[in-house]
């Protein structure tokens, strides 16, 4: 009879390196304690690294650095995905990714309607704060890092290159969820996100 953890083992070889790995998507091979002893006995042998909490890679290997784990950002997702939350990034993390910052921030904030905690990957920290569902109601890709990085900055803060960068990137988004997203920001931000449905786009 092949046991739970060889059944793991054939399935995670058959998958791409480099791609997460959480115990409930070996929920079918076995009991969840089986399932997670598996995943520690694989961990020892050096086939997976243990990357946080219940997330687990098989590493991509490079010939420069060796192995390459993921990032904090995918591991922040992965998150999101295994516990079914809802995440927007906040903060400087949400400034850094609509590119109005090239620096990387060491913290990850999310705010989520899941539980708050802190998770340590590597040298930086994935912070889940909760919120309120209104700040999760946002559709646009886009223009909801938009609201969060722009309250980051503060009113009256934002630079004329700031903002031109930020309406530049909300002529992207769809007309539809820009409308619907401009109206769950504060009067300043829709001012400022307002500009990006002018040009005969309304």
């Amino acid at each position: 009879m092949i046991s739970v953890q060889d059944k793991i083992r054939t399935q995670i070889e058959r998958l791409p390196k480099g791609e997460l790995l959480l115990p409930a998507d070996f929920s079918e091979l076995g009991s969840s304690e089986a399932v997670r002893l598996s995943l520690f006995r694989l961990e020892k042998e050096g086939i997976i690294v243990r990357v946080a909490q219940g997330i687990y890679v098989r590493p991509k290997e490079s010939n420069l650095i060796g192995k390459m784990l993921p990032t904090a950002e995918e591991v922040a997702e992965a998150i999101a995905k295994r516990d079914r939350i809802r995440t927007v990034p906040a903060g400087s993390y949400a400034i850094n990714a609509l590119g109005l910052s090239t620096q990387v921030p060491m913290n990850i904030v999310l705010l989520t309607d899941g539980s708050p905690r802190e998770i340590k990957v590597g040298k930086r920290k994935i912070k889940f704060k909760k919120t309120t569902p209104k700040n999760l109601l946002a559709k646009g890709k886009i223009s909801r890092l938009v609201i969060q990085a722009l309250k980051e900055i503060g009113n009256g803060k934002v630079s004329e290159e700031e903002e031109k960068k930020v309406v530049d990137l909300l002529k992207k988004e769809d007309n539809k969820d820009l409308k619907h997203d401009i109206a769950l920001a504060p009067v300043w931000i829709q001012q400022v996100m307002k500009k990006a449905l002018s040009d005969g786009k309304n």
